[in-house]
């Protein structure tokens, strides 16, 4: 019995160790969660007026409406639509009607659109502010001189474009012919896998704790044999 009792010390040790990893991600799930309703019950909530200032986190998703008119300048940033496929995001240069530059993510344009006149037009939006996170370390450079860009870079655009460093996503623009399809932000993009991981530990757990008995057993059988 002394030649088991470490391999069974081990083996509760490694079960517990592997159950409290798996309900500390069911902690996590039922954290992102209620993180993931409150963004989405933001997101679709009444907008407000432009703020005069903004706060990068705490402003990301707030809804607004503004009204005035595109500059006639632009970025499209290459991004792809299930069932439609490949095409890009229009990003123009809006100026407010009280004389504010800000960036609008008018919304998808096929791939044959690309290069189609979107001249300035007067019109309302309704969106949400954002600062997307698009760009890592494999992200290519803008290219400027064809107006491509390959993640949406709210610093950058705007210092192309000579506006504030600031992105409203349409959810809904009118007063003016539609000239792309309206992609707004959802929390689709934010990743809720703590459900998984927590399978994952839970599952090791009973893997560890088959191994040890069987472990045990094995010790038993052959302690018993030579007897």
């Amino acid at each position: 019995m002394r030649r088991m009792i470490l391999p069974l010390v081990f083996g509760i040790v490694g079960c517990l160790v592997l159950s409290t990893l798996g309900a500390w991600q069911l902690q996590r799930l039922a954290w992102k969660t209620a993180m993931l309703d409150e963004i989405e019950a933001r997101i679709g909530a009444a907008p407000v007026a432009l703020p005069n200032a903004f706060d990068v986190e705490a402003d990301r998703f707030l809804p607004v409406a503004v009204s005035g008119r595109t500059l006639g300048t632009e970025l499209v940033a290459l991004t792809s639509v299930p069932q439609v496929g490949p095409g890009f995001r229009v990003v123009s240069a809006f100026e407010t009607d009280g004389g504010r530059r800000i960036l609008v993510d008018e919304g998808f344009v096929p791939s044959a659109s690309r290069d189609a006149e979107r001249p300035g037009v007067a019109m309302e939006v309704v969106g949400n502010l954002h600062w997307p996170r698009e760009v890592d370390r494999f992200t290519p450079a803008p290219d400027f001189a064809t107006g491509l860009v390959f993640a949406r870079d709210v610093d950058v655009m705007a210092a192309a474009l000579g506006t504030e460093p600031v992105l409203i996503v349409a959810r809904s623009v009118s007063g003016t012919d539609p000239r792309a399809t309206p992609l707004p932000v959802t929390s689709a993009g934010i990743p809720n896998n703590h459900l998984g991981y927590a399978v994952q530990w839970f599952g090791l757990a009973i893997v560890w704790a088959g191994m040890t008995a069987f472990f045990l057993w094995r010790m038993r059988r052959g302690r018993g044999e030579e007897v």
